[in-house]
């Protein structure tokens, strides 16, 4: 199962919590336009109700580190959107926050990555990074419902499946419930200004991430691993506002978005 197929099936399942919420989850009904011999009307859109956030949980407290360095597996996974060497995974540092500049056409996304949150996660972005394997890549998905409003990138082949030829574990929010693994299925709110991974399901990462430009709703089976600047979210709300291609809620951006550079 693809990445982009994983993150579908988690806001379909979302999407039916939504619509016990908020009481529909179907596209709100196209105005109706009258017209009489002297006007030409147009009615309205019916908004869409309001989603009750507070009816979701929240993300856990973040584990604090027993170690000062772990050690991470990057098991291989071909074939390679990109040819890049998997990271090194020994002695890999827990502490500390990493600054990452995503330079787009559509303008500067700035991400802090966060090492407590989520070593392993960092360690190979870091990587990837320094490799350039983010440079010239789309990012092949936008969505724009409420409860789930993400741009997800980091697929040079920009169909949605590519990775960099190997897979790491979840960490953070999915190892917080360790003790209680059923309650990592209920879903929680992650927040505006989330930088997290996504998936094709448990222990499935790759190179793909999600930033989240609003409050959306997921389970908490895709690993936090930094968060996104003040301006990096004006670049995404710009973006955000082009819409999707075709008019849909989930699909390409309408304006094509860009990776020209990943700096550390």
């Amino acid at each position: 199962m693809n990445r982009t197929s994983a993150l579908t099936i988690a806001v379909s399942a979302t999407a039916l919590v939504l619509a016990g919420c908020s009481g529909s989850a179907e596209p709100a009904a196209v105005p109706a336009t009258t017209t009489s011999a002297s006007t030409t009307t147009t009615a309205a859109p019916t908004p869409r109700p309001a989603l009750d956030l507070s009816r979701f949980g929240t993300l856990p407290p973040v584990p604090q580190p027993t170690t000062d360095t772990v050690s991470c597996a990057y098991p291989e996974e071909s074939p390679a959107a990109k040819e890049v060497d998997a990271p090194a995974a020994e002695n890999i540092d827990v502490y500390g926050i990493v600054d990452v500049t995503l330079s787009t056409n559509q303008g500067p996304i700035a991400i802090s990555l966060d090492r407590t949150q989520a070593p392993c996660t960092v360690n190979s972005v870091v990587g990837l990074v320094q490799q350039g394997y983010f440079d010239g890549s789309p990012c092949h998905r936008l969505t724009t419902s409420p409860g789930l409003e993400v741009l997800q990138c980091g697929d040079p082949s920009g169909s949605g499946r590519g990775g960099p030829g190997y897979t790491f574990a979840n960490e953070y929010p999915t190892t917080a419930y360790a003790d209680d693994p059923a309650q990592a299925q209920n879903p929680v709110v992650y927040p505006r200004g989330t930088l997290a991974m996504a998936n094709a399901g448990p222990d499935t990462n790759g190179s793909q991430f999600f930033l989240v430009y609003a409050d959306s709703v997921l389970p908490p089976q895709y690993t936090v691993f930094g968060t996104i600047s003040d301006a990096g979210l004006q670049t995404l709300d710009a973006i955000a506002a082009g819409g999707v291609t075709g008019g849909s809620e989930d699909g390409a951006p309408a304006n094509p978005v860009i990776v020209e550079s990943a700096t550390v």
